[in-house]
Formats: structure tokens, sequence, C-alpha cells
């Protein structure tokens, strides 16, 4: 009789930020579907605990837990306990996106290749950040999503610039039925612009979503635009595998993210507004497209093989 397969144990250090959450999950969920794992969630300690365990050992609500195998944490606020709890408990430690600190303390770190990591052995550049999103099955080719970002550090807003956007694609397909969702960073003056434009489009505000609302429509859509500044909405997108243009917005400079959106378009895996407007056709991901999938295998067959 053959012994259970023990379980990967991990620790995931969260912050609270939604965005950060999805990605540590994107990542355990995918590695799950490659092994067994068991995840326990950790709150990050205050620095100054941190400091003073140097003196006193390991802080006294990390000793009870299962000794982890892994340690992963997103935002700045889970690096000091990640380094810690690797140091009192054993465990590679995981950082997604670039860390504060330097990147050699971390056994290995998931970072966007728009933010220029360095090469090293530790080190993996992902395109974006990761999510939670899975490949699509079945998606409709005549629904559609457009998802409404807002102002931001790179970029501007322009209600009139992308009311016009929106109006066009619009009329380009009849058949297409449409649904739009905003972000907490949108304009509170761009739902009222949109009065024009109701009878055509349906409209969920971000208040009103849920957060499996965006994962189940994105198994659903054929066709997702998506404004410029949005970047994690536009990689999550194309983790669905849908076809995904871009909506123009100001921006403010050239930038990581703005150099980052070329490069996709140039390598055809987003269609920029103006390059539809000539062909009036969205191109589908050239091939799969999914970084957390992609980084679970290398730490299954890095580590854990």
């Amino acid at each position: 009789m053959t012994s259970p397969v023990r379980p990967t144990i991990v620790w995931r250090f969260g912050d609270g930020k939604a965005g950060h959450e999805n990605q540590s999950r994107g990542l355990l969920e995918s590695l799950a579907r490659l092994r067994a794992v068991k995840t326990v969630e950790v709150n990050p300690l205050p620095a100054h605990t941190l400091f003073a365990s140097q003196l006193l050992g390991c802080p006294a609500s990390w000793q009870p837990l299962p000794t982890p195998d892994l340690l992963v944490g997103a935002g700045h606020r889970t690096h000091l306990s990640l380094l810690s709890a690797g140091r009192f408990r054993g465990g590679k430690t995981i950082v997604l996106m670039r860390p504060s600190l330097p990147l050699s303390f971390f056994d290995l770190c998931l970072i966007p290749a728009h933010d220029d990591p360095p090469r090293a052995t530790n080190i993996l550049a992902t395109r974006g950040v990761l999510n939670r999103i899975q490949t699509a099955t079945a998606p409709d080719p005549h629904q559609g999503l457009l998802l409404i970002g807002g102002t931001s550090t790179h970029f501007g807003w322009d209600n009139a610039q992308l009311l016009a956007q929106i109006t066009t694609i619009l009329a380009a397909d009849s058949a297409m039925q449409w649904t739009l969702t905003t972000s907490r960073r949108t304009p509170a003056s761009f739902l009222g612009a949109l009065d024009t434009l109701a009878h055509r489009i349906h409209v969920v505000p971000v208040t009103a979503t849920t957060p499996d609302w965006l994962p189940q429509q994105l198994a659903q859509a054929g066709q997702v635009w998506v404004t410029a500044d949005s970047v994690s909405m536009i990689y999550e997108s194309l983790t669905a595998g849908a076809a995904v243009g871009i909506l123009e917005v100001p921006c403010k400079r050239t930038n990581r993210v703005s150099r980052g959106l070329r490069q996709l378009a140039s390598e055809g895996w987003i269609t920029t507004f103006e390059s539809w407007q000539k062909h009036v056709h969205l191109q589908r991901p050239p091939q799969a497209f999914n970084e957390a999938e992609r980084c679970a295998h290398w730490i299954h067959q890095q580590w854990l093989t």
C-alpha cells in the first residue's frame, strides 16, 4: 500500500490589496493544478516585531504553523516577513513584482518584463502581472466586453475621445452584445456621458461587481476592449484567450507601461484602436498566454520534483 503524497506546504503572505491577492492566488491555484498544495494564510508582522525577533527568536505566531516548503508574497508590506519566515522556519521565498529589498535576498523574484528586471538565476521575467484567469473554453463571438479604467500616474482622461471610440466600435457590428464595467479610478462623469449609448450597452459599475464577476465575463467574451491605462485587465483578457483591443486614453509621457503595450501590439497580442480602424478586425492571441501557469511549472520542475 502506497503512502499518500505529502502536499507542498505554502505560507502565503497577503497585504489585503486586491491586486496583490489576485497575483499570489493565481500562482498558487496554478501550482495546485500540478500537485497537492496546502496553503497557510499568514499575515505580515510589523517591522518592529520582526526586528525584535532577531534577538528573541522565531515569532510566537509562526511557531505552531506547519513547516513551509514555499513562502509567497506580493506587496512591499510582505517582504520582511517573507525573509524572516524563511530564516526561522525554512522554505523557498518567492516574491511577486519587484521588491523594495535587494533581489538577491529572495530565492525567486517574479517581476514583470516592463519593469526591466536584471538577468539572474533567481529572477523570472513575466509578461505583465500574474492573475487567476483561466483560458476560456467556449467564448461567444457575439459577446463583447468593455473594460474602462481611469486616470493614473501614466495616463490622463478624455470622456469625448473615449466615447467616440466606443461609438465607432458599436457601429461596426450591430449583432454584438456589449457589457461595460468601470474601475474605482473611472471619473464619475464618464457614466453620465454613457447615457446616449445605453440602448446598446449593458453597464455594470465596479461597485455592482463581485470578485468572480470579471472572470465569469471573460470566460464568455469573444472580444474585449480595454483602456490603455488598465494594464492588469489587459493581461487578464489575454489570459482568457479573448481578442483584445486597446482603447486610447491620453498618455502623459512615454513610460514603461506604454512601451509594454507597444511591444504587445508589435508581437500581435493586442490590437490598438488606430490599427483596428484600418482593418476592423481584432486578432486573437497567437498562442496560449498564462503566466501564472508558466511560473507554477517552473517552480514545480525546479524545486518540487
